[in-house]
C-alpha cells in the first residue's frame, strides 16, 4: 500500500553528483539538468560514468562504459560472458548497448517517495561501477580481441596474482 504521505524531492540528485565531481576535481560534462557524465581514469582504460535522474520512476541511473566495442562476430560470446559475470554480481549488471555495441555496467538507485541521496551513496555507486569494470575488463578483452571463450576469459581475468614481477 502506498503511503498517504507524499514527499517531494527537494533537489535534483544530479546536482549532488556535480558537487562531488567538482570537489574531487573530476572532469565532467553536464549539458542537461537530469544528466551528468564524469571521466574516470582506471588501471586498464578510461571510463565514462553517466548519472541520469529518471524523475518518472524516481531513480538515479548509473552507467559506466569503456571504449570496447563488440564486433558482430564476437557478440554471442560476449553475451554469454555477460551472463556469467552477472551471476556473480549483487549490485548492478553488465550489458551491451545495442546501438553501438559498447559494453557497460548499469545500476539504478531507487529514491521513491522523496528519499534523499547522500554523498556516501554517490561515492559508493561510482566506486562500485568502476570496480566492477576494472575486475572484468580483461575478460571482455580476451573474448573480443583474443578470441577466447567466455569461461576461459572469465577464469583468466579473475585470477588474483600475489606480488609483482
Amino acid at each position: 500500500m502506498l503511503s498517504e504521505l507524499e514527499l517531494i524531492q527537494t533537489e535534483n540528485p544530479v546536482d549532488q553528483i556535480e558537487r562531488i565531481a567538482s570537489q574531487n576535481q573530476w572532469s565532467f560534462d553536464r549539458d542537461e539538468e537530469d544528466e551528468i557524465s564524469i571521466a574516470v581514469t582506471g588501471t586498464f582504460t578510461d571510463y565514462n560514468i553517466a548519472f541520469t535522474w529518471l524523475s518518472d520512476i524516481e531513480a538515479l541511473h548509473v552507467a559506466c562504459a569503456f571504449d570496447l566495442k563488440v564486433p558482430p562476430a564476437r557478440r554471442a560470446e560476449c553475451i554469454a560472458l555477460i551472463a556469467l559475470i552477472n551471476e556473480q554480481l549483487w549490485i548492478g549488471h553488465f550489458d551491451i548497448w545495442p546501438q553501438d555495441g559498447v559494453i557497460m555496467f548499469r545500476h539504478s538507485m531507487l529514491l521513491a517517495g522523496g528519499a534523499a541521496l547522500n554523498p556516501r551513496q554517490c561515492e559508493a555507486a561510482l566506486t562500485h561501477a568502476v570496480a566492477a569494470c576494472e575486475r572484468y575488463y580483461q575478460a571482455f578483452q580476451f573474448v573480443v580481441w583474443a578470441g577466447k571463450g567466455c569461461r576461459e576469459a572469465l577464469e583468466s581475468a579473475i585470477l588474483e596474482t600475489k606480488g609483482e614481477a
